[in-house]
């Protein structure tokens, strides 16, 4: 029987599917705007917890203590949104941004595409956010440190950093180290963005020689704070493995795998059309690459490296999946535009029950 958050958003999704024309950013901008309305009101916040019924499956995990399994992913709160609205949907961590040193407006608009007879979104944002000072300004709001944070919003945040467009490929290191400082204090985890499609030349530093500058650089200024990487699932093997032998001789916490493809397989013939978009493509299309990808991880790692498996998780199945792949932790984003927030409950009850 379907839940009540579930038949909720069911009958919901089509006016929201219609905000702004249509317009998919539009939407996003709309469901915003409600999420730091409940994120302002303790009553809204109790509302959303009692209709969306949070999953307690308390976990440890590159030294942070989660409040269950399934995240949020980065991207839908750059800035650091809604704060308090995410554990109230039922998520166990948050990984906000990607934010860069430099605040930027993004790629032109439109630049958001929903394509819901595949299940699927392609972006070309290109990291549209503030900057990583006003993000540490807005985050001292509810507290001065991680710990701190922590403890105010009941579950830990990681902020994802990303390279500003307007820096050369070749200066990334000390632009990334910029977004570093600012925010070191206040996140429980970093996660190295070095796999997006949409900010040029980005990808280029999933190179060997140009990560292991980076995150070299990066573990020096961390103070601690655990390091993880995002990687493309567009990645051979081969690079792969470069990209682990990093990892494992830096230092690195834990592996996110994976980032959006530039692939255009699995859409519908129906929205084919909308291949032709540039950005990354996100949801169903994405679920077997991913996975295919932890369990390539998973493989040459064994039991060393956490994995947080992210891409096309659109049920509590598919996680299921993920994480018999290899994931330690799951985060969704794109099954929240076509499912709403109870996918993000179901998906933490049978992770649970998985591993009771």
């Amino acid at each position: 029987m379907p839940s009540v958050a579930a038949l909720a958003y069911r009958a919901a999704r089509p006016a929201l599917f219609s905000v702004g024309g249509g317009d998919a950013e539009a939407a996003h901008k709309w469901t915003m705007g409600r999420l730091e309305t409940i994120d302002r009101h303790r009553p809204l916040r109790a509302l959303t917890r009692s209709v969306c019924r949070p999953v307690s499956d308390p976990v440890s995990m590159f030294g942070v203590q989660l409040a269950n399994r399934v995240g949020l992913a980065a991207g839908m709160a750059k800035n650091g949104e809604a704060l308090r609205a995410w554990p109230a949907l039922g998520f166990g961590f948050a990984e906000i941004g990607t934010v860069t040193w430099h605040a930027q407006p993004g790629n032109d608009t439109p630049r958001l595409f929903r394509l819901p007879a595949s299940r699927a979104v392609i972006n070309r944002m290109g990291f549209n956010n503030h900057g990583a000072r006003a993000l540490a300004a807005r985050l001292r709001r509810y507290g001065d440190s991680a710990a701190a944070l922590r403890e105010r919003l009941g579950y830990p945040l990681g902020i994802s950093l990303g390279k500003s467009k307007i820096t050369p490929v070749e200066d990334a290191v000390g632009d990334y180290v910029s977004s570093l400082r600012a925010i070191r204090d206040l996140a429980s985890y970093v996660a190295i963005n070095v796999s997006s499609p949409n900010t040029p030349g980005l990808r280029s530093l999933q190179d060997k020689g140009f990560l292991d500058e980076l995150v070299a650089e990066l573990r020096d200024e961390s103070r601690g704070v655990p390091l993880l990487v995002k990687i493309a699932p567009d990645l051979t093997h081969g690079a792969v493995d470069d990209v682990l032998d990093v990892c494992r001789e830096r230092g690195v916490a834990g592996i996110i795998a994976t980032n959006t493809t530039i692939g255009r397989d699995g859409i519908a013939p129906a929205e084919r059309a909308l291949a032709d978009e540039a950005g990354g493509l996100s949801g169903a299309p994405l679920t077997v690459l991913a996975r295919d990808i932890v369990r390539y991880l998973r493989a040459q790692v064994g039991s060393d490296l956490p994995i947080i498996g992210v891409g096309g998780i659109g049920s509590a199945d598919d996680a299921l999946a993920m994480v018999d792949a290899g994931a330690d932790l799951v985060q969704l984003y794109s099954s929240l535009i076509f499912r709403g927030p109870a996918v993000v409950s179901e998906t933490a009850q049978a992770l649970k029950d998985r591993t009771a």
